[in-house]
């Protein structure tokens, strides 16, 4: 019987190995595999016709090849037949696909040997994602890829697949635009997709019979089947994705992938586990799994060889794939040398890869918290990109519990936690952090790696967590709280991200915790938009306001504190700002910005000058009002004013 407790092993013996050949590539004379498995006594590769089942047409056995490599050369065409390995390392291992495996059969079970060009759909060649002066001026829409077309209203025929980015003015049964052209009409630069890697829990044959959310991975370079017309034949899934990826930037929208190599699904049964017991995983003092992803297991970053892997893997995915970014799911179980070698390797490829993650765990780590990718280590992180809890907290209330109130549902002093959030999380010398509860200091040195947000895929939507926490407002105010929530997330310094659907109240009929509930709960539901298409609108002038002026998104720390000032008195439930536009190229020379969470009006003394009213209560209207004010302004319950001084 195995013992699978590593104590008494010193990874860091191990023969590691530099060269950029692991895995296994195809050519039409020759098919040439490479595998790390520096604690094998045998290495056993076979072939088969079939991704599923069928016997071995072949088998033979890999030689050591120095640095603890194992290789072998087939003569001749091995295209799409399948593969497999056995390992002994004094008893033999499970029989699974290598660590690299880039294309697989049905619920990926088997390895497909493949040709890459045949993947690539027309035009290929010529595509590339948008890439921004700043990373400020994104903004990212996270979305589900079956969410996101699978509801009988969505108007889309490919439901739940990569093909579903793809067909274009798509429309509800009311006319409202859905899909690609819902993206392209709302005004969003990048889409974060939740994992695409091939994933455990749905079974490829009946990909509609359970649902996840992917992040149960089991293998890191080859794409979920479920999400393919054809799960059983390798090349289409990777096909189909490339037209995903193609259809989007054709647009000038990016994507941006969700990985998690912070932990596998299995862990004895893993395919690292599987290849070099114990090396993939850290382990507690004991020798057991240690479990910071609250999953059973954690990636152990700081090996050599594990973090050649991630970063063999991002690089496999730009590429290939043409992605345009990454955000790391529990990025504060990597290790920070890890995070730093990912952003400069990156930059090698593209410094135009945007980079951000959560900077947190689910759990307890062996390895010291001052090495690890935090939050509030994420200073030492330049060009990587953190997730502002303090803000999302701040609106809505904890994210954990259905009662809490935020900002936005009327709940008082939490005005500091919300001006933390507007200044993109540096450092700003008007914020008394003491009254920050949740960060006793700024941990962002530029506003780049500040992502701004109030809900995503975890956790309540807003619109649920409103309903549940704000029991006595009515719907209208509700649709107040949504539409204050993104006018404070779309006008903030930093990156907004929103979860898709919250343009339109999205709801989880109540879920906290969705991952592998029915698609009934999950599923965008497309007639929202025309029953709160008001929201929508809202929105999508939120978007544009912030393309539009540059003030809303200052590429510099710097910038922020001389040109961002806390202008008016203090009032209980109200933030309110200036900012000296022309100071930072924009066309309006000073902003005022007020945020009343109140449900009642309020009147505000302004800083002297005549200023135009761009927003108030539901409205913006950048360019046609003249409405002016002078001294004072009233401001409507829980809403948006912004007001732009006038030439005198």
């Amino acid at each position: 019987m195995r013992n699978w407790r590593f104590n008494h092993i010193d990874f860091s013996t191990y023969s590691c190995y530099d060269g950029k050949d692991l895995g296994v590539f195809w050519a039409p004379e020759k098919t040439v595999i490479k595998i790390w498995a520096p604690t094998a006594k045998m290495v056993e590769l076979r072939l088969y016709k079939d991704g599923k089942s069928g016997e071995t047409f072949h088998k033979t056995n890999l030689q050591q090849s120095g640095g603890g490599t194992w290789s072998i050369i087939l003569v001749g065409d091995y295209e799409n037949k399948f593969y497999t390995f056995r390992i002994n390392d004094d008893e033999w291992l499970n029989e699974i696909p290598d660590i690299y495996a880039r294309c697989v059969g049905v619920n990926g079970k088997r390895g497909m040997i493949f040709n890459p060009l045949k993947t690539n759909p027309q035009n290929w060649e010529n595509d590339k994602g948008p890439r921004l002066k700043s990373f400020t001026e994104a903004v990212i829409y996270e979305t589900h890829v079956r969410d996101f077309s699978v509801s009988e209203n969505s108007g889309i025929n490919n439901k739940g697949k990569f093909l579903g980015f793809t067909e274009e003015n798509t429309t509800s049964k009311k006319g409202s635009l859905t899909g690609l052209a819902h993206l392209k009409e709302l005004g969003i630069t990048h889409v974060h997709l939740l994992p695409v890697n091939d994933f455990f829990t749905i079974n490829e044959e009946k990909p509609f019979e359970k649902y996840n959310w992917g992040y149960d991975p089991q293998h890191f370079n080859a794409l979920e089947g479920s999400y393919s017309s054809n799960p059983y034949d390798g090349n289409v899934r990777i096909k189909e994705f490339k037209q995903l990826v193609l259809s989007l930037h054709s647009e000038g929208i990016g994507v941006i992938l969700d990985v998690v190599y912070n932990h596998t699904f299995f862990a004895k049964e893993s395919i690292f586990n599987q290849t070099v017991p114990g090396y993939f995983y850290r382990q507690k003092p004991d020798g057991s799994f240690s479990n910071a992803s609250g999953c059973g297991n954690e990636i152990a970053s700081e090996r050599k060889m594990v973090r050649e892997y991630i970063i063999d893997s991002l690089k496999y995915w730009v590429e290939e794939f043409h992605v345009d970014g990454f955000r790391f799911d529990l990025m504060g179980i990597y290790d920070l040398e890890t995070m730093k070698t990912i952003r400069s390797e990156m930059d090698k490829l593209d410094d135009g890869l945007f980079l951000y993650g959560e900077g947190w765990i689910a759990d307890q780590s062996p390895m010291n918290e001052q090495l690890r990718a935090i939050k509030k280590n994420i200073a030492q992180l330049p060009g990587i990109g953190c997730f502002n809890d303090d803000f999302r907290d701040a609106l809505k209330g904890n994210h954990g519990s259905k009662k809490n109130k935020g900002f936005i549902s009327g709940l008082d002093l939490r005005e500091e936690a919300v001006k933390f959030g507007v200044v993109g999380a540096v450092d700003h010398p008007q914020i008394v952090y003491n009254f920050v509860e949740t960060s006793e200091r700024a941990w962002a040195t530029e506003p780049d790696q500040c992502i701004n947000y109030v809900s995503c895929h975890d956790n309540y939507t807003l619109w649920d967590k409103l309903k549940l926490s704000a029991t006595k407002a009515t719907g209208i105010e509700l649709q107040k709280m949504v539409k204050l929530a993104g006018a404070l997330i779309l006008t903030s310094q930093g990156v907004p991200f929103l979860h898709s659907g919250i343009e339109f109240c999205r709801t989880k009929a109540g879920s906290g915790n969705s991952y592998n509930l029915p698609d009934s709960v999950n599923q965008i539901d497309w007639d929202r938009k025309d029953k709160y298409l008001d929201v929508f609108e809202y929105y999508k002038k939120l978007i544009q306001l912030r393309k539009n002026h540059p003030a809303f998104r200052m590429t510099t720390s710097e910038q922020i504190r001389n040109n961002l000032k806390f202008c008016t008195p203090y009032q209980l439930g109200i933030v309110s700002y200036c900012i000296q536009g022309k100071e930072v190229g924009d066309s309006w020379e000073i902003i005022i910005l007020i945020f009343n969470g109140n449900k009642g009006k309020i009147v505000i003394p302004i800083p002297e000058g005549i200023y135009r009213i761009v927003a108030e209560g539901n409205e913006i209207n950048e360019f046609e009002t003249d409405k002016t004010v002078s001294d004072e302004v009233q401001v409507e319950g829980i809403s948006m004013t912004i007001l732009v001084k006038t030439e005198e």
